[in-house]
């Protein structure tokens, strides 16, 4: 049966299932400086913007985020998760009017993915952006499939298949959905930390200066021994969808 969807507006008590809901982020993940910024703030602020997925056993699967933000005329940024949250963030204090839309996330709870949820849940999100009565969706999308942290995301991102469709399988639903690349966002987002940090958070020494292939990152992590501190900036890629609100 297919899940129902509801946003967080909607169903409020949806809320605690949602963030008990098992991730899959590699640990390092969790702790970019900026998401507290629009986690903390969902239920209070965005809730008409977060979608809650649950099945016929009332369990929560799934989960999409997203944040109404200010584009105007600009491009689109090459700082995109990050970008949009902030800016988001101080829309929503300062009373301001966004004019778009960004994803934030997706997640599909890890014994359900591979089943077509994170197809439904973008598919939702854009549903409810057009709702809501903005025009596009975009999104700073993390190819979930990019195991080379050398190859730059400028090369990968435009990799296809025989069919003309991304080698990365997340790109493949945005593009299926409608989506089209517009551009690599080069530093998404940043997550700095000291070298015991960055250990807890990998399992890895952290011993030496200079790059360290860290499993699951998009690009390597830098390691300044000296100074205490390794830096991971990771690209994203652009895609956006639209809705025809």
């Amino acid at each position: 049966m297919t899940p129902e969807i509801f946003s967080l507006a909607d169903r409020p008590d949806l809320a605690e299932a949602m963030w008990r809901m098992p991730s899959s982020w590699p640990e390092f993940m969790r702790h970019d400086p900026i998401g507290g910024l629009y986690y903390g703030n969902v239920e209070s602020r965005f809730a008409e913007f977060a979608l809650v997925a649950h099945d016929d056993a009332g369990e929560v699967v799934a989960a999409a985020h997203s944040i109404p933000f200010v584009l105007a005329d600009d491009p689109l940024p090459d700082n995109g998760w990050d970008f949009v949250i902030r800016n988001g963030l101080s829309a929503s204090l300062r009373g301001g009017r966004a004019d778009t839309v960004s994803a934030v996330e997706i997640a599909v709870r890890p014994d359900r993915q591979g089943t077509g949820l994170s197809a439904l849940m973008l598919a939702a999100l854009r549903e409810n952006a057009a709702r809501l009565g903005f025009a596009e969706l975009v999104a700073p999308v993390r190819p979930n499939q990019k195991v080379d942290p050398l190859e730059p995301m400028t090369s990968y991102a435009f990799r296809t298949r025989d069919d003309g469709l991304p080698v990365d399988p997340w790109l493949r639903v945005h593009l299926r959905a409608g989506g089209r690349i517009e551009k690599v966002a080069r530093r998404s987002m940043v997550i700095p930390g000291t070298l015991e940090e960055w250990r807890e958070w990998t399992g890895l020494a952290f011993d030496r200066t200079g790059p360290v292939l860290v499993p699951r990152a998009l690009a390597p992590v830098h390691c300044d021994v000296e100074h205490d501190v390794a830096t991971y900036v990771e690209p994203n890629v652009w895609v956006v969808h639209r809705t025809g609100g």
